[in-house]
């Protein structure tokens, strides 16, 4: 009998020592699946790459930049308005400026074609100049040549001051306007 149960304590303790030996693989299997939570875990975590908005909050945004950006915008064109006005003004002064400059050389040259015909009547017929009762000497007709080239000289000089005072004129109506 001591035969017997030895027999069935020794089928106990093998049954023991697999059951050990398969608790230590499960273990280990377990170990080696567990293990690697917390990456997994990080892993899987879910992270949000776009937040989704209200359509309220969206408008809202939009009305406060809109808020924001507008005034710039009023100043900005303002001031753009302002300086093509000024580069009109200058553009249109220029203009005036080149006409008279344009008239003042075109003049002299016609006085000058005026003044030698009548030179070359004058010197082809002296008799008849001092015949003449409406006749000039010449003295006379340097004297009028003078008086004709400061008679040009004062009209474009008044032109000119007319052109800045019409030119000072704007610039006071423009600097009262933003007052």
């Amino acid at each position: 009998m001591e035969s017997s149960h030895h027999s069935a304590l020794q089928g106990c303790v093998s049954s023991l020592r697999s059951s050990m030996h398969l608790l230590d693989s499960s273990i280990s299997i377990l170990d080696a699946g567990v293990s690697d939570y917390p990456r997994l875990s990080k892993v899987l975590q879910t992270t949000r790459h776009f937040e989704l908005v209200g359509e309220q909050d969206l408008q809202n945004a939009q009305n406060g930049l809109m808020s924001e950006i507008e005034p710039e915008v009023a100043t900005l064109l303002s001031r753009v308005e302002i300086y093509l006005d000024k580069l009109q003004r200058r553009e249109q002064s220029l203009i005036a400026k080149a006409e008279l400059q344009e008239g003042r050389l075109s003049r002299p040259a016609a006085a000058q074609r005026n003044s030698s015909t009548a030179r070359e009547t004058a010197t082809a017929n002296p008799a008849t100049e001092r015949a003449g009762a409406g006749g000039l000497s010449q003295a006379e007709e340097a004297r009028l040549q003078q008086m004709r080239q400061k008679k040009e000289r004062l009209s474009y000089a008044v032109s000119r001051l007319e052109l800045q005072a019409g030119q000072r004129q704007r610039q006071l109506r423009k600097s009262m306007a933003f007052q």
